[in-house]
């Protein structure tokens, strides 16, 4: 039997991912046998694994810090929301169907077999398992059935370390008061809190750390500086949205902050140095798979930034149109919010660029004119530039859209979802990435349509180019086609040079390896800031 430590929150996006990432790679690190689980997960960015079932992209990058592949046993129930009321319902990686909220809660318990199913599987190949919650173990309207907080936690009989944000203010009485709410045989479980996303200097919690030990009759094992860091997020709860992009500086300082007992006066979202290139990717109502956009965070000359107000648009050097988990919903918002207009007449005018040139002090300017706006779709985002979608069969939001006209396609929204991993080398292409043309690449798609041209050729046929284009507008159907090798780098360099940008002495790397560098320096800080002798006798090793 594997050891087990549970991680839960007081809350949504206290950090319990990446605190559960960090624990896989310090004990992969520490020789250990270790894969993450969450019984069920809610979030849109989703991961399809080598065979074709979907699990949580939140497991794949904890799995990633453990040095594993993937396994659809390590997220068993995975709730995609298509509405406001209501979720795709996917278990063992297989789409079940959809189901209303309370639909939903009543149906649950009828999968603590496939729960359990999943998690011994794991218990017999690993020696460390790390589960992480949901949410809080305190929602009294969600205690009833519950089978991904405490109630995993008896499934288990594992221990658990509740962990409150103090970035968020009132971490005090986020921890004591979802002790307080918990029965007593759950409150007994909890052998450990961590305050986490700690800015500053520590010796002035020393108090309430003391005052939390007293009346919560459970140590605190660790303060976790505020960390930012280049990984996958879970869900729409990402900082990213805000502006809060990772900042390796910002990442530093608090650590130094927190190391040395210093006061830390400002740790701030703005940029060190000068943005030159403006990424923007349309924040959709149902934006998924925004992590396929991580990798163009590495360097600080590029402003990669989400919009979901068409005045703030403005005129960026690209745009990105990424997936949707509701695709005829959201091309029914950009039409009502005004984007579709906009972003047809960016990718349609000639933009004109003055350079400022001359020697001698005798000052001209050059006009020199450069293409329209580049345009990128994926997935969702692909199937809203073609001129049609179609879903007769209600296997969405039902209906049909005209979608955008900008590239030559039509789509029909299918009952059966695409899940599959894909490599190969992109096809020939024009326009400003024409240096993208015969780059290997790898990824995975996972839709629900099926696009065709004007002479129905299945463009999810792997015989064909993975990637589809009409002059400066691309579309896909990969997620993850930006991350190998030197496909973020080409068309970097293309946009820098359409803009006469100097790009020298910038190293723009593959988010593999920038991820890998990640979860060392996740587990370094953990490792710095937790107490894992704690840890390890609360999992009994």
């Amino acid at each position: 039997m594997a050891k087990v430590i549970m991680v839960q929150g007081t809350m949504s996006n206290v950090g319990k991912s990446l605190i559960v990432a960090g624990l896989c790679r310090i004990f992969k690190q520490d020789g250990y046998k270790v894969c993450p689980f969450k019984s069920q997960n809610m979030a849109l960015n989703s991961y399809i694994t080598a065979d074709g079932l979907e699990m949580g992209r939140a497991q794949v990058m904890q799995a990633e810090a453990a040095g594993i592949a993937p396994d659809v046993a390590m997220n068993p129930i995975l709730l995609k929301p298509t509405s406001d009321l209501g979720s795709q319902v996917i278990v063992n990686g297989e789409v079940i169907g959809n189901m209303k909220a309370r639909e939903y809660f009543e149906y649950k318990k009828k999968l603590v077999p496939e729960i359990m199913k999943a998690y011994e599987k794991l218990d017999k190949e690993y020696d460390i398992i790390v589960i992480e919650g949901a949410g809080s173990p305190a929602e009294i309207n969600l205690k009833e059935n519950d089978i991904v907080n405490m109630g995993m936690a008896k499934l288990a009989d594992a221990p658990v370390i509740l962990v409150g944000d103090i970035d968020r203010g009132g971490v005090f009485a986020q921890l004591l008061g979802t002790l307080m709410l918990l029965e007593e045989d759950e409150r007994a479980r909890v052998k450990g809190l961590v305050i986490n996303k700690f800015r500053g200097d520590k010796t002035i919690l020393d108090p309430g750390i003391e005052m939390l030990s007293e009346k919560g009759n459970v140590d605190v094992v660790g303060v976790v500086p505020y960390m930012s860091l280049n990984l996958d997020d879970e869900d729409s709860l990402t900082e990213r949205f805000d502006g809060k992009r990772v900042n390796k500086n910002r990442f530093d300082k608090s650590v130094k902050a927190c190391k040395n007992n210093s006061n830390l006066s400002l740790i701030n979202n703005e940029n060190d140095g000068e943005f030159k290139l403006d990424i923007a990717v349309i924040r959709l109502p149902h934006i998924s798979n925004f992590t396929d956009f991580n990798v163009f965070e590495q360097t600080d000359i590029i402003n990669l930034r989400y919009v979901n107000d068409v005045n703030s648009l403005g005129n960026p050097d690209m745009i990105i149109l990424p997936g949707s988990k509701n695709t005829i919903g959201d091309m029914r918002w950009l039409r009502e919010s005004g984007f579709e207009a906009k972003i047809k007449k960016l990718a349609d005018e000639k933009n004109v660029c003055l350079d400022l040139a001359g020697m001698d002090g005798n000052k001209e300017y050059e006009e020199r004119s450069y293409s329209s706006t580049p345009v990128f779709g994926i997935c969702g985002g692909y199937q809203m530039l073609g001129y049609m979608i179609y879903d007769e069969e209600g296997n969405e939001e039902g209906g049909c859209i005209e979608g955008m006209g900008l590239l030559l396609i039509d789509t029909h929204i299918c009952e059966e979802k695409t899940r599959k991993q894909i490599s190969g080398r992109i096809g020939k292409l024009t326009g400003l990435f024409e240096a993208l043309s015969e780059k290997e690449f790898e990824g995975y798609e996972i839709h629900m349509g099926v696009s065709e041209s004007a002479d129905n050729m299945d463009t999810t046929d792997n015989t064909y180019s993975p990637v589809v284009q009409k002059e400066n507008v691309y579309g896909t159907y990969v997620h993850g086609i930006f991350d190998k090798g030197d496909i973020a780098e080409t068309i970097i360099k293309a946009l820098a040079e359409r803009k006469n940008v100097n790009l020298e002495n910038i190293d723009i790397k593959s988010y593999k390896d920038i991820k890998e560098a990640e979860y060392d320096k996740l587990a370094d800080t953990l490792r710095e800031f937790m107490d894992m002798d704690k840890v390890y006798e609360i999992m009994s090793v």
